[in-house]
């Protein structure tokens, strides 16, 4: 277990990030990020469109605008690149989704703990997506997107949104990611954080990037919740 923790309060609530975590849709994302920031003479690999999960889309292009334009893209261009992206992205296939995601909200379900997603997406159609893959797991009004907040993860108003939502304090919470900049904002607004390595970064990212446990898959976690939760508590 992780050396230390803020779960000092009897746990209520998991909050779960959505793509990588509940969705396998990072590759989707890491493809039309990197190719479709070259029609507009930016650059972006795919790994760091993985280093960059959970920024606004604003917050990803802004980031390389400033890299390679040297100012911020005008709100009529992130606009444009912000729907070339999605125009490419929902070109590929439909994300599946992730292995051990729905067994393991099927048991957060089972031990009456609240559940609550943290997205930095901005899709309307999020909530359809979410409630056909896991039916009756998460209520609308338990939702965090990028329509939420001002700022994007690694800012921890996306996390502490969650909280107030759920109205639990961050004590009474875990919080389940897979991206650097979310470990970062959820441990920012003091939620334990369990993650959990879709992806292809190192776990000495995600542990330095704040995480209190690293595991290797959502499929991990399902299979093993109840021992892990009985080390929680």
């Amino acid at each position: 277990m992780p050396n230390d923790t803020n779960l000092t309060g009897r746990l209520r609530a998991v909050l779960f990030d959505m793509d990588g975590v509940l969705f396998d849709s990072m590759k989707n994302h890491a493809y039309a990020w990197s190719h479709a920031m070259t029609d507009f003479g930016l650059h972006m690999e795919p790994e760091e469109v993985y280093m960059n999960e959970g920024r606004t889309g604003n917050g990803t292009i802004n980031l390389l605008a400033q890299r390679h334009w040297g100012r911020n893209a005008t709100d009529e261009e992130v606009q444009k690149i912000y729907d070339a992206k999605s125009a490419l992205f929902n070109t590929l296939p439909e994300p599946l989704p992730m292995s051990g995601a729905l067994e393991l909200l099927r048991k957060v379900q089972a031990q009456g703990l609240t559940r609550v997603i943290v997205t930095g997406s901005a899709t309307h159609a999020l909530l359809d997506r979410v409630n056909a893959a896991f039916p009756g797991i998460f209520a609308p009004e338990l939702m965090v997107t990028a329509f939420d907040v001002c700022h994007g993860k690694p800012n921890p108003e996306p996390y502490l949104m969650g909280l107030r939502k759920a109205k639990i304090d961050a004590s009474e919470a875990i919080v389940v990611e897979n991206a650097p900049l979310g470990i970062q904002a959820a441990r920012a607004a003091g939620i334990f954080t369990i993650a959990v390595n879709t992806g292809p970064l190192k776990d000495e990212v995600l542990l330095e990037a704040g995480a209190n446990l690293v595991l290797p898959s959502m499929q991990y976690l399902a299979d093993h919740w109840h021992e892990i939760y009985e080390q929680l508590k």
